[in-house]
This record gives C-alpha cells, sequence and structure tokens, in this order.
C-alpha cells in the first residue's frame, strides 16, 4: 500500500503559476532607430541586408519537463511510502526472579533424586528449578544468589538458557556460608527498579533463617511491597533443627503475606517440583502483543527521475543532440564585395 506521509505538501504544486500571476517576466518598450536612407546605404557600400544566422528559442521540451520536474519534486517533499505487510511483537508482561540459597546448611545430603540416590538440597533445587525455567518461555527471568552476602547472579533476560546455565555453575559456599534472606529481597527490589512491568514476582527458597542480612528480612519486604514485588517464599530442611541451620517457616510466611504471596515448606524433591508446578499455574505465562508496519522510504524515487530529467535536459541543450534543443533559421544569401582593383 502506498500513502503520503505529508500528503499536505502537495498543496505546493500551483506555486510556480502563482509566482507566474504575480511577478510577470520582465520587458521593457524602447524605441528603434530608423535609419530614412537605409536602402540608399545598402546600394552605395554595395551590400544586401540578410536574414539572422541563428536564434535560439523557447523549446517545447523545455516547456514540458520544467512543470513534469516540479511535480517530482514535490511528490518527494511529500514523502512517498510503502506500508509494508504488518508484524506482531510479542513481549514479556512479567519480571521473575528466583532467589537460590547457598550457604552452608544447603550441602546436606537429605534429598532423594528420581533413582533414589542421595542427593543435596543444592542439587535437588538445581533440578527444579532448572525444569521450572523452560516451562517459563516467555518471562524474563533474573537469578539471586545469597549467603552471607546476596549477588545476582544474571540479569532479567529471555536468555533462558544462559540463565540455566549460569543455574548449573551455583555451588554451595560461593556467596558465604551463612543466610542473608533480607539482602536477597533488597538485591530484587534494586533490580527490578528501572523495570517497566508492573508485575514482578520473587521466588525465594532457602533452608535457614536471616542470620547475616544487613537489612532485616521483614523490613525488605515491606520495600518489596511498595515497589509492586510478590515475593512467594520456600523453605526446606528441617524445622525441629537446631541453631542457625534451623529454617524459620513463620518468617517466611510473614514475608510473603506482606507482599501478598504465598509461603510453601518442601520437604523432598517431589514437594519441590509439586511446589514449583503450583507456582507455574499461579503465575501464568503473560505477554503483550503490539501489531505495527514497517515503513519503506520511497522519496528517493521521484526525486531522482526529476534530476535525471534535468542533466538529460542540459546535455541536450550543450548540443549533444542538437536537432532536438535548437531551432535554427536558414540565413540568407552573403553578399559578396567587390574588389576594387
Amino acid at each position: 500500500m502506498l500513502q503520503l506521509e505529508y500528503p499536505w505538501l502537495l498543496t505546493l504544486l500551483p506555486l510556480p503559476l502563482l509566482v507566474w500571476w504575480l511577478l510577470p517576466p520582465y520587458g521593457e518598450r524602447t524605441r528603434a532607430i530608423r535609419v530614412p536612407f537605409f536602402e540608399d546605404l545598402t546600394k552605395a557600400t554595395g551590400l544586401k541586408p540578410a536574414h539572422g544566422a541563428v536564434v535560439l528559442r523557447g523549446n517545447w521540451l523545455r516547456r514540458v519537463l520544467a512543470p513534469l520536474c516540479w511535480v517530482l519534486v514535490v511528490l518527494a517533499l511529500a514523502g512517498p511510502e510503502r506500508l509494508e505487510p504488518p508484524i506482531e511483537r510479542t513481549q514479556s508482561a512479567r519480571d521473575l526472579l528466583l532467589a537460590i540459597d547457598l550457604s552452608g546448611s544447603m550441602a546436606t545430603p537429605d534429598f532423594l533424586d528420581p533413582q533414589g540416590q542421595r542427593i543435596s538440597r543444592l542439587d535437588a533445587v538445581k533440578g527444579v528449578v532448572d525444569d521450572f525455567i523452560r516451562r517459563r518461555t516467555t518471562d524474563r527471568i533474573g537469578l539471586i544468589v545469597f549467603g552471607t552476602n546476596a549477588f545476582p547472579q544474571a540479569p532479567l533476560t529471555l536468555d533462558h538458557v544462559a540463565v540455566r546455565e549460569l543455574l548449573d555453575e551455583l555451588r554451595v559456599g560461593m556467596a558465604g556460608q551463612q543466610t542473608a534472606i533480607g539482602d536477597a529481597i533488597g538485591i530484587a527490589v534494586k533490580m527490578t527498579e528501572h523495570s517497566q512491568q508492573r508485575e514482578r514476582v520473587l521466588i525465594l527458597l532457602t533452608d535457614g533463617n536471616d542470620t547475616a542480612g544487613r537489612l532485616p528480612a521483614e523490613k525488605a519486604a515491606e520495600i518489596a511491597k511498595a515497589n509492586h514485588i510478590v515475593i512467594h517464599t520456600i523453605g526446606i530442611g528441617d524445622p525441629e533443627a537446631k541453631g542457625e541451620n534451623k529454617v524459620d517457616l513463620a518468617a517466611l510466611q510473614r514475608i510473603s503475606a506482606a507482599t501478598g504471596g504465598r509461603s510453601f515448606r518442601g520437604e523432598n524433591r517431589e514437594q519441590l517440583a509439586d511446589i514449583y508446578g503450583l507456582l507455574d499455574r499461579m503465575t501464568p505465562s503473560k505477554v503483550k502483543h503490539s501489531v505495527y508496519r514497517p515503513k519503506l522510504k520511497l522519496y528517493y524515487v521521484p526525486l531522482g527521475a526529476a534530476l535525471l530529467l534535468m542533466v538529460a535536459y542540459h546535455l541536450l541543450m550543450l548540443g549533444l543532440f542538437a536537432p532536438l534543443a535548437r531551432h535554427r533559421t536558414t540565413p540568407g544569401p552573403a553578399a559578396e564585395t567587390q574588389g576594387g582593383g
């Protein structure tokens, strides 16, 4: 489909006629000198008057090309363009952050793999989370790790392959031996502060309580709520354990409740898979669809045609095709002078 970007510029088409009407060509009447004895003069000199040799006149080609070039230039100014077929864009409408505890207790081998072999808590979590990421095809996903400190392991991205590779590289203790839940939530707030998405979800998994955070976990939850982040928490491990390794399920419930999320407890790999499956259904992939039509600019077509016509016309005027560009008059017989001897 062809259209003009600035169709109102077509009003310039009658401009040359307006200029010609308001500013007509300059003309001046002058008196000619009349020689009363012209015939006697020619007889005395023995010369006969002759017609002019060459007279350049306005030609039909110029009268045709000038308006045509003007029309083409105005058409180029109007911005002709062709609309290409519509293209539909699909964009993520949700940011999803996964925070994983890497404290020393995550090395405890109290989970079983599908073959019945004992594996560490972290290995069980990595397998379940990897499957969860593969199902979230349209969300921007980021990864946070925390121990004594909290770090962004993967920024929010649609490159889920890269996120899964970084997930596979996680090792117990790489962020310290303790648990900084509040700091992990603070990192989530920082990672989403420039996000354009209104829906932001943090899924936080831990097997301990907040022992090392500089930012209290419940205070961090209040900040997260103010930034439109919903936090779902998952507690794993033995709630009857003693000391710092005991998971504080009550604190996790308060964090989730403060942001409108839910809290879960996973005692084995199957329960973890069920929890992430439930979270997958609770937060279905959400996308935004937008349609746009690319525009192919075509102004160079009429502009190039006008330039070619002007160049061709001037080449004609230079005499490459003189019979078409000039009109010559036939000269009269030349007068001969009589030489005296």
